[in-house]
């Protein structure tokens, strides 16, 4: 049996100049013309079939057979400066690789490069793909819609995790991250003088009352063994300070875990905030946007993942993360279509300093996950279409 941790250790100087070349030239949503270049250039010196789509994704296959098994890396970056100091530091002033998907795009790239070097072992395909815009509004989305998994049997991403040290990856048993409903709420009042407010009908007064009041969904209308969040991140209204304003805009997101949870915040949002605003004669209009759905690992893939630590317990461990994630990820939108396993590649190392959480200016990565995270995705093909099948 081929042992993929030994032939991608074979590869780290690669996958670190993949790593620090992305992490230099990092673009944001859709926008990647250079990184998918990037790709296209490497897939192309490697002889590996692709297909570019106009959104920047890139979806490469290996193998022949009839069975699919679909690996996922995420490509974009975010509108965060590097304020690293280091000789791969961001050159696009104001963008930055802050949450890790220099390094998916670099393991994606060595599995590749890998598991065509056996091509000829497999007794299936293997489909890469590299999805922009999991940052923005769901790049998952534009993939499945060009086929990305149509005829695939499982799909499996990983995600660096600043949390957990270098030869740790973390997995979820059930929910893995949640659900999210970005909202706009517009409260419209009537302009007054301060000094006689009946004369208006005060919207600042209603967007108060309104914030205080969804929380009491959470605190009283969710049991306590369930997850949800209603967080108001902006709130905008009025032009002076000795004026009734005539408009007040509250933003939002409610992040649940389980459908059942989420729908039933849904339905109570909506209703607290029109019966709210009439209360205080305000007109209303409420913006819920349908957003990341959650997702849960599937059972069977968890218990491969077992084995294959099992069989290399000298390279990595595993640790059962207990709670899931409140944050949101557009693997959600493949994992409603086919099972998929998604798991934490720990990259954290304190002896070098590598300790700052992702969604920052000096985030990095300990360059030694790479090689452990592409081990990992090359022995799950290998487990289901070199050396044992297992149906799902």
């Amino acid at each position: 049996m081929i042992n993929f941790f030994a032939e991608s250790k074979k590869i780290q100087d690669k996958l670190i100049e993949y790593r620090r070349y992305l992490h230099m030239h990092p673009e944001i949503d859709r926008d990647l013309k250079n990184t998918a270049d990037f790709i296209e250039s490497i897939l192309s010196n490697y002889n590996i079939s692709y297909k570019r789509y106009e959104n920047c994704g890139i979806v490469a296959e290996v193998g022949k057979g009839e069975k699919i098994i679909a690996l996922r890396a995420d490509m974009d970056a975010l509108t965060i400066e590097d304020k690293k100091n280091v000789p791969y530091k961001s050159k696009n002033k104001g963008l930055m690789h802050a949450c890790g998907h220099d390094a998916h795009t670099s393991i994606q790239l060595g599995t590749c490069i890998l598991l065509k070097k056996y091509e000829h072992l497999l007794n299936g395909k293997v489909r890469f793909i590299f999805q922009p815009a999991e940052e923005t509004d769901g790049g998952a989305k534009d993939m499945i819609d060009y086929g990305a998994i149509d005829n695939v049997s499982f799909i499996s991403a990983l995600h660096v995790e600043e949390t957990l040290d270098t030869g740790i990856i973390g997995i979820n048993s059930g929910i893995v991250s949640a659900a999210s409903n970005p909202f706009k709420i517009t409260i419209k009042g009537k302009g007054a003088h301060g000094a006689h407010p009946e004369d208006g009908i005060d919207p600042i007064v209603a967007a108060s009352k309104i914030i205080d009041n969804l929380q009491i969904i959470i605190s009283r209308e969710i049991s306590a063994f369930e997850s949800a969040v209603i967080t108001i991140g902006k709130i905008n209204g009025g032009t002076a300070p000795n004026a009734i304003a005539e408009e007040v805009i509250i933003e939002g997101i409610i992040r649940t875990l389980g459908n059942n949870t989420r729908k039933q915040i849904l339905d109570r949002f909506t209703s607290i905030v029109n019966l709210t605003a009439e209360t205080f004669r305000c007109n209303i209009e409420i913006n819920i946007i349908e957003g990341y759905p959650s997702f849960s690992n599937d059972n069977n893939l968890i218990e491969t993942l077992n084995k294959i630590q099992k069989e290399n317990s000298n390279y990595f461990t595993i640790k059962k993360l207990d709670c899931p994630s409140m944050g949101v990820e557009d693997f959600a939108y493949y994992t409603e279509k086919i099972p998929g396993i998604y798991y934490k590649l720990g990259c954290r190392n304190i002896n070098k300093g590598i300790v700052h959480p992702a969604h920052g200016s000096y985030f990095d990565i300990d360059e030694e996950c790479l090689w452990i995270g592409c081990g990992i995705q090359c022995s799950i093909v290998q487990k289901f279409i070199m050396n044992e099948t297992i149906e799902l």
